[in-house]
């Protein structure tokens, strides 16, 4: 695994590439997260197999921050999104998308011809915010997403919701993680959610049919998995939703080699197609 950076726009974007050489595969991180969270994908057999490019979102991690709140979008990710797999030349890539990764894929998909296909986890597709008091438990961390300025405790709390209730992974490095983000990538996303600038999730995951996998943790403390199951989306990959046993909200870190299993699988299916 090599960490390198690229200059999008003038504007420094970090990132890590496993060893591998086979199919591209970008893999795009959570709110408040940074690509440290798919060191475990990188550094094991999946990693060793693909090409894996994992960036730092504008404002998280070693990437610069967004040149204004507004960037601090789901439209505005996944334009970084798009570039990102042009100047990496992936842009046949799979797409792999953990939480606000998810959405910030399913809003780039339209535009994303090329790619083999989008596999998400811990991400619920919305139609439209009305959707989010459904798609999501009604868990007070969630709000932690938002704020542009939470404490240390507020930091800590959000990173334990990140996996199954009772787990000892340890939490500093995701609250770390949190805390040096931009405050104004989180308070900009809450922003631009309110207003309604987000495509349709939910008509886009119909678009994909198989060329989308939707994965979820059994133990999530954020998502929903009844509006996972209430979606109704018989044409996903392997005709539904796929629960990664005894994980929560981050399987990438709890059990790297069962979601590895589940990429593995996918993304063989779709470049044999």
């Amino acid at each position: 695994m090599t960490i390198s950076s690229l200059r999008l726009d003038g504007r420094h974007l970090a990132y890590r590439q496993s060893a591998g050489q086979d199919h591209p595969v970008i893999l795009i991180h959570g709110n408040s997260s940074s690509s440290r969270t798919w060191q475990p994908l990188l550094d094991g057999p999946f990693g060793e197999r693909f090409r894996c490019l994992a960036f730092d979102l504008p404002g998280h991690g070693g990437s610069a921050p967004a040149p204004d709140a507004e960037s601090y979008s789901l439209p505005g990710y996944a334009a970084v999104l798009r570039r990102f797999a042009e100047a990496l030349g992936a842009e046949d890539a799979l797409i792999v998308g953990h939480s606000l990764g998810g959405h910030i894929a399913l809003e780039a998909a339209p535009a994303l011809g090329r790619a083999a296909g989008f596999a998400v986890f811990g991400t619920p597709p919305m139609a439209d915010l009305a959707a989010m008091p459904h798609a999501f438990l009604p868990n007070p961390l969630v709000e932690i997403g938002f704020t542009p300025n939470p404490t240390a405790a507020e930091a800590s709390a959000y990173a334990a919701g990140q996996f199954a209730p009772g787990s000892e992974y340890p939490v500093a490095p995701l609250a770390a993680d949190i805390l040096a983000t931009d405050p104004a990538a989180r308070g900009g996303l809450g922003a631009s959610l309110t207003t309604g600038g987000f495509a349709d999730e939910l008509a886009v995951a119909v678009a994909l049919g198989p060329a989308l996998a939707i994965l979820h943790g059994e133990h999530d403390q954020l998502v929903s998995g009844a509006h996972l199951d209430s979606l109704a989306l018989p044409e996903l990959w392997r005709g539904g939703v796929q629960t990664i046993v005894g994980v929560g909200h981050s399987p990438q870190l709890e059990r790297p080699e069962a979601l590895a299993a589940l990429l593995t699988a996918f993304a063989e299916d779709r470049l044999r197609r």
